[in-house]
C-alpha cells in the first residue's frame, strides 16, 4: 500500500478508516501528556490560567486525538516508510494545530506561544514515534490488537528502538555511500 492508497481510503471510506478504526489508546495518551505540556507552559501565568489551559488542552484532545490516532494507524502499513512519516508529519500537524490553536484563541488561553510551539515539537516527535510503534503492532486498535497493558511493557523496547533508528539509518547511509565512492578492486 502507497502513501496515495491511503490518502484515497480516506476519501473514499472516511468512515471505516476514522470512526471504526478510532484509536482510544491516542485519545488517552495525547490527552494526557498534551494537557500536562498546556499545564506546564501556562504556570507563570498562574495557577488559575495553567489549569483552564490544561483542561481545555485535554478535552480537546480526548474527542480528537483517537481520530488522529487512527490517521497514523492507517498509514503504518504504508511504504516506503519514510514517505508515510513525512506524509503522516505533514498532515497531522496542519489538522491538530489549526483547531487546536482556535479552541485556545477562543478560550484566552495566556502563553498561546509557548503553548502551541511546545505541542508542534511534541507532535513532530510523538506522530513519528506513534508511526513507529504502530508499524511494530503497538498502539494500534482493532483486529490483532494487543492490550493497552501489553503496549505499556513494550514501550522501554519501542523507545529505545525509535531512539536508536535515527543514527542506525544515518549510519547505512554513510556506509552505502562510502561503497559508492571507494573505487572497487
Amino acid at each position: 500500500m502507497t502513501v496515495c492508497d491511503v490518502l484515497r481510503e480516506f476519501v473514499t471510506n472516511p468512515r471505516e478508516l476514522l470512526i471504526r478504526q478510532w484509536n482510544w489508546k491516542s485519545a488517552l495518551f495525547s490527552s494526557t501528556f498534551r494537557a500536562g505540556i498546556f499545564l506546564c507552559a501556562n504556570l507563570t501565568a498562574g495557577w488559575r490560567a495553567a489549569t483552564g489551559a490544561m483542561l481545555a488542552e485535554f478535552v480537546y484532545r480526548a474527542a480528537t486525538s483517537g481520530f488522529y490516532g487512527a490517521i497514523t494507524q492507517a498509514f503504518r502499513r504504508a511504504e516506503p516508510a519514510w514517505a508515510a512519516g513525512v506524509a503522516a508529519m505533514i498532515l497531522l500537524p496542519f489538522l491538530t494545530h489549526s483547531l487546536e490553536l482556535a479552541v485556545h484563541i477562543l478560550r484566552g488561553t495566556p502563553k498561546l506561544f509557548t503553548s502551541i510551539v511546545s505541542s508542534v515539537i511534541f507532535t513532530a516527535i510523538s506522530t513519528l514515534f506513534n508511526l513507529y510503534a504502530m508499524r511494530r503492532g503497538a498502539l494500534v486498535v482493532g483486529g490483532g490488537s494487543a492490550s493497552v497493558g501489553a503496549d505499556l511493557r513494550r514501550m522501554p523496547r519501542l523507545i529505545a528502538g525509535f531512539v536508536a533508528a535515527g543514527p542506525i539509518a544515518v549510519h547505512h547511509w554513510a556506509i552505502s555511500l562510502q561503497q559508492q565512492v571507494e573505487p572497487r578492486a
